[in-house]
């Protein structure tokens, strides 16, 4: 087992430390640690996985580069693979070079940081192989330690439950686990029952990429930093509001798993939900990770069921069928490799979600994700009410466009990728004699707003992480309110047999799903583009 040359001990493993929140009451804490990063094991369980390559370990470095992660602290990549610790390394090498940019890859820290990475071929759920990391743990046995399960759902429990017995976990453990948790509600409460019969929920980082994105921050920013919203940010001033997360790749080489998954249970049960949340909840009384969280489940219950024949007139299910994106021809799903022939499964889902509370009561949401569409796309919409009198009406001109003073209403535009920014669409007049409108937009480019490199999804989230703050991540109670939710709609489908509705690649999805805003005279944005 390699040895690594490793500082002092700065914490025991008799007691947790928690420190004070900076934005609630002085009395409230939580799992963290201090604001100068300290020494560290991160171990990755599927260390030689996908996301392990293109996201973890490129994650990681560019931490460790920034300061992050300090010189001492240690990353161990888990598999079944047999592979050295120079092969593994040369492998992240590689992974690390293509996941970043030529500005922010710098060789030589890129093999100080391989150098603090070790390989270990074993089976994370097999108490005997994974209790072999015993002498190398206790070369720091008071050293916090990181567990990412990079790994299929069905190995959350064993694998905690061997962390366990070999007792690898202790008060200053954290274990980060990757959606899907289950594939229905029943499935996610038996893998949470399993996680917490060996480590606190407070200890439990469920990740959701989305929720790191700067945008995604900024709509808290936006909504409870801001005096000019938050009045409006309700019933009588929005019309409705829309979420999309669309992609122009196809299922590539996850085709296995989408067919035992579909769109739902994919994208819309843990992104788009909670992009919802965030943009329909109260504000919390403080940013302390369980007010956020609290408010974030209130929503959740509000969801009104879309139960029986409801499902039809609510969604619509898509599967992408042959066409063109980017002036290249693509199969269809049912041609990918590994799709069975009479695939049903969708790889676009739109639908429309009511909640029941005074702040939304009577306004649509709709959501709608999709594959091998358009354009690659996520961006909330908000659209808000026309003014009650239009005393342009009358008069010449109008705005360009044909239509004698017609008024647009205010549009926000948060956009999540693939450039963050935000967007505020207003009427203004154009220069001249006539009073002729024009809609225009306050644009803000996160980019060029701001000097310096942004933190991406995964760098933010590993981040806190490491610093122990679990307000961007899933509690327990929200994801199985979500799969709650969520298995109505699955029930629905399956009772009903709500069939997919074909679409062509590079569209923007079924023709259904334009009828489905129809119904309230609504329309999807690129109807009107």
């Amino acid at each position: 087992m390699s040895s690594l040359p490793l500082p002092d001990p700065k914490f025991a493993d008799t007691a947790p430390y928690r420190y004070p929140t900076d934005t609630g009451p002085a009395s409230a804490t939580r799992v963290g640690s201090p604001s100068a990063p300290i020494e560290l094991d991160i171990v990755v369980f599927g260390g030689h996985g996908d996301l392990a390559q293109k996201k973890l370990l490129p994650s990681l470095y560019e931490l460790y580069r920034d300061g992050h992660i300090p010189e001492q602290s240690r990353v161990v990549g888990i598999g079944r693979k047999a592979m050295t610790d120079d092969e593994y390394r040369a492998m992240m090498a590689e992974a690390i070079e293509q996941g970043t940019t030529a500005a922010e890859y710098n060789r030589d820290v890129a093999n100080r940081f391989l150098a603090r990475v070790v390989y270990r071929e074993l089976d994370g759920a097999d108490e005997t192989q994974l209790g072999t990391l015993g002498p190398f743990f206790a070369e720091a046995p008071n050293r916090p330690r990181t567990y990412y399960l990079a790994t299929p759902p069905r190995l959350f429990g064993p694998i905690c439950r061997t962390l366990g017995r070999c007792g690898f976990l202790n008060a200053a453990s954290r274990v980060v686990i990757e959606k899907p948790i289950g594939r229905d509600l029943a499935s996610a409460r038996a893998i949470n029952q399993q996680i917490s019969e060996h480590i606190d929920e407070a200890q439990v980082f469920r990740i959701d990429h989305y929720l790191g994105k700067e945008t995604v921050q900024n709509l808290l920013c936006l909504r409870f930093g801001n005096a000019l919203f938050e009045p409006l940010w309700r019933r009588g001033r929005i019309e409705y509001v829309q979420i999309t997360v669309a992609e122009t790749l196809g299922v590539e080489d996850r085709a296995p798993y989408y067919e035992t998954a579909g769109a739902l249970r994919d994208m819309v049960q843990n992104h788009l939900i909670q992009l919802l949340c965030l943009v329909a909840m109260e504000p919390p009384a403080s940013l302390h990770p369980d007010s956020v969280r609290d408010e974030k489940l209130k929503v959740l219950s509000a969801l009104r069921p879309i139960i029986g024949e409801t499902v039809r007139e609510k969604t619509v299910r898509g599967q992408y069928t042959a066409g063109a994106i980017g002036g290249r021809s693509v199969n269809g799903y049912i041609d990918e490799a590994g799709v069975a022939p009479d695939s049903d499964v969708e790889t676009y889902v739109s639908m429309q979600v009511d909640i029941d509370n005074w702040r939304w009561a009577g306004i649509p949401f709709y959501l709608r994700t999709g594959k091998r569409m358009h354009e690659r796309l996520s961006e909330i919409i908000v659209q808000f009410e026309p003014v009650p009198h239009n005393i342009f009406s009358n008069r010449t001109g109008g705005n360009g466009d044909g239509r004698p003073g017609a008024l647009d209403a205010n549009r926000l535009v948060i956009r999540l990728q693939p450039d963050e920014g935000i967007r505020l669409q207003m009427m203004v007049k154009q220069p001249g004699r006539h009073m002729r409108l024009k809609p225009v937009s306050l644009d803000l480019n996160l980019a060029t707003a701001f000097a310096g490199r942004s933190l991406s999804a995964y760098e933010r989230l590993l981040l806190d992480v490491t610093r122990g703050d679990p307000t961007l991540f899933m509690r327990r109670d929200e994801v199985e309110a979500a799969w709650s939710w969520t298995d109505h709609i699955l029930r629905g489908w399956e009772e009903h047999e709500v069939r997919c509705k074909p679409y062509v690649s590079g569209s923007w999805g079924p023709s259904k799903a334009v009828q489905l805003l129809g119904r309230n005279q609504h329309t999807w944005p690129e109807d009107n583009a």
